[in-house]
């Protein structure tokens, strides 16, 4: 998911329902949560990473002051524990990013790798998915070929 920039909204001019809050509100409260990305709270695998074990889209959380991401199968706080259900599963996203050259060495066969920068942007820019497999503490490319990198290790 990306979320759009607010020069990317989109406003009807033409109120549909009754407003649950008012625009200049919403308008603050987006910028609240602006500051807190700007503060460093930004997941730049945010899309791309999927539960090898139930196939959701992990969803990004802060863990111990870094970016990570977490999978809890669809189980949530209102349903009820379940003693034999599969843990949670949990990434840590600078595990990641420090392996997405050595993947992107694989996908391409290139002599040089770019940084995890450059190598996350061309994850982007070819459409790939990542799969975490939190058992083999791997991550696997929905290409073709299923290029596969050891993570945490």
């Amino acid at each position: 998911m990306r979320r759009n920039t607010p020069d990317e909204w989109v406003i009807s001019a033409k109120q549909v329902h009754p407003a649950l809050v008012s625009e200049a509100d919403f308008v603050a409260a987006q910028a609240i949560r602006a500051e807190k990305t700007a503060a460093g709270r930004t997941y730049q695998l945010a899309g791309l990473l999927r539960c090898g074990h139930c196939n959701r889209l992990m969803e990004s959380c802060w863990s111990n002051g870094r970016a990570a991401y977490r999978c809890r199968h669809g189980h949530s706080s209102a349903t009820p524990r379940d003693p034999n259900r599969t843990p949670n599963a949990y990434a840590r996203e600078d595990q990641i990013l420090a392996h997405l050259p050595a993947l992107h060495l694989m996908r391409t066969c290139e002599e040089t790798a770019p940084d995890p920068a450059g190598a996350l942007a061309r994850v982007r820019a070819d459409g790939i998915g990542l799969m975490h497999d939190q058992a083999g503490r791997t991550v696997t490319a929905n290409t073709e070929r299923k290029e596969r990198i050891a993570i945490g290790r």
